[in-house]
């Protein structure tokens, strides 16, 4: 918790722009964290929470976390790993997704990672790159970019590249092809390791929880038969058990499920084969599992 203005303010870094900065507003938003940007204005207070907003360069957030400066901070796994910040990493928020490759021109005759010893690598994340390489015995050398570095082998700078790869189209459109993949990384919440009082932290923590973990759920309510009431249970186990009501046929059950998301679609065809009938399915917006 931030010792400067309130000793009562918890600060939450969220990046400044870009689609992480939506994810991430929309995220707390979703957690009941009500707060209110004005344009240019680096810093929003929460409504009804000793909590402030404060916005700020996404690859900035891990070190200012270990530093103190914010008490939480939402940002790439693959910053906080190139970073170096000691952090609490609090939760994985499922959003994010990406890869860190190692790749090389296609018509390059590279087939090992050890065949980079001495040539030259060009990449965004050299602390990453350098220690996934020293643990296979290959020191190399780094020519160290913010961006656009799947571009520097056809301009002669690197023999290689590490960079993020998502589609794998850019690579395609530059002839580069994966050679090895060093990480994959998503959006995370990290936390001060000294933060004074962290019950407001766990209390967010948790609140955030509950949304990410209610992406991957559904909620399933259908009729059934009573004499297909067995397999009606095993389609739809539910997180402990489902809950099953007697409808006034009484050779009907309502029954009530949460499954996982991307599921649900196979386990309607698979109650409608029993007879189901009446299936709805509902998104989950938070869960406490």
């Amino acid at each position: 918790m931030s010792d400067q203005g309130s000793a009562w303010l918890l600060r939450i870094g969220v990046p400044s722009k870009g689609r992480l900065s939506e994810l991430a507003v929309a995220l707390l938003a979703d957690a009941g964290l009500s707060f209110r940007r004005t344009e240019r204005n680096l810093f929003a207070r929460c409504k009804d929470m000793p909590v402030e907003i404060t916005f700020l360069r996404t690859d900035d957030i891990p070190v200012l976390v270990a530093e103190g400066a914010i008490g939480l901070g939402i940002t790439g796994a693959d910053l906080v790993a190139e970073s170096g910040a000691e952090v609490v990493h609090r939760l994985e928020l499922g959003v994010g997704h990406c890869r860190l490759a190692l790749c090389v021109p296609e018509d390059a005759g590279i087939t090992d990672p050890r065949q980079l010893a001495g040539r030259r690598v060009a990449t965004s994340f050299p602390r990453v790159t350098r220690r996934w390489l020293a643990e296979r015995g290959v020191e190399a050398h780094f020519v160290e970019l913010m961006g656009s570095v799947e571009v520097m082998t056809t301009l002669g700078v690197a023999d290689a590249i590490v960079d993020l790869v998502e589609t794998g189209s850019t690579l395609a459109a530059n002839r580069l092809r994966v050679l090895d993949e060093i990480g994959r990384y998503e959006t995370v919440l990290v936390q001060d390791p000294a933060l004074s009082h962290p019950e407001l932290a766990d209390r967010i923590v948790r609140r955030l929880e509950g949304i990410v973990i209610a992406r991957d759920w559904s909620l399933l309510e259908y009729n059934v038969p009573r004499a297909r009431l067995a397999e009606a249970e095993r389609i739809t186990p539910g997180f402990k058990s489902p809950t099953v009501m007697t409808l006034e046929d009484t050779s009907w059950c309502a029954i009530r499920a949460m499954v996982r998301r991307g599921e649900a679609h196979a386990i309607i065809e698979r109650l409608e084969a029993i007879g189901a009938s009446a299936i709805i399915e509902t998104r989950i917006a938070n869960c406490r599992l």
